[in-house]
């Protein structure tokens, strides 16, 4: 008898619900993966980051790949807190705390920020201000970054987390080898289960990332025409 058989002797279902439950991961993925590539294209361009652009890898596990994205995520995080740190250094208090007075013109921000650029490379365009006002006064870019980052970490560290990228080509039988280890049948439904909740909230997290840096990568453009 099939291991799948044993596992799933009532709901033949739940086969084809664990390869498209996988499929989805990887589309979000890989969703993920070029979105944050142009932000960093963004970051390198415009604001002198030397940030290593980074690329799915099909050999290894959804671990692996979640963990290659956090990190680029991570060091994206740590760039935007320099940038503030840089401004709040070389600005007197009242013009940085205009940075974030939301009832301040965006105008205003950006010539601040334009003269601490200034400072900084000897030289700075327009674009290099604007993408870092864009940085600063952006909340929905900066929790989406956080809840994406907590996330990705529940992923990676679920039931699917050990799983090969590209396993799905080997068919169902190798998926549930990959995961079944010790795990009673039981055990691994309710893990499944779990996991699709996380991939839920991960999609919804992901729509989000996705449009805030849409919302930078699109004004970039603007300007640069």
């Amino acid at each position: 008898m099939a291991l799948s058989d044993l596992l799933y002797p009532d709901n033949p279902k739940r086969k084809q619900e664990l390869i498209q439950l996988h499929q989805e991961l990887l589309d979000c993925m890989s969703t993920n993966f070029h979105a944050t590539n142009e932000l960093v294209g963004v970051l390198n361009e415009h604001l002198g980051c030397t940030i290593t652009p980074i690329k799915m890898r099909e050999s290894s596990t959804v671990k692996e790949n979640c963990e290659i994205i956090i990190q680029v995520m991570s060091e994206i995080q740590h760039q935007v807190q320099k940038i503030d740190s840089d401004m709040k250094e070389k600005l007197e208090p009242v013009l940085y705390q205009k940075l974030y007075d939301i009832k301040e013109p965006e105008l205003e921000k950006i010539a601040i920020a334009q003269r601490v650029f200034s400072i900084i490379f000897g030289e700075a365009t327009s674009t290099a201000a604007m993408v870092a006002i864009k940085l600063l006064s952006s909340n929905h870019l900066t929790l989406s970054v956080s809840k994406l980052i907590g996330l990705l970490a529940q992923i990676a560290a679920s039931v699917l987390g050990g799983v090969s990228i590209t396993i799905i080509g080997l068919g169902l039988e190798m998926i549930l080898h990959a995961i079944l280890g010790a795990m009673e049948r039981s055990q691994l439904l309710t893990a499944v289960r779990s996991y699709e909740k996380h991939l839920a909230e991960f999609k919804a997290a992901s729509e989000k990332y996705q449009q805030a840096i849409h919302e930078v990568t699109s004004l970039v453009r603007e300007q640069v025409q």
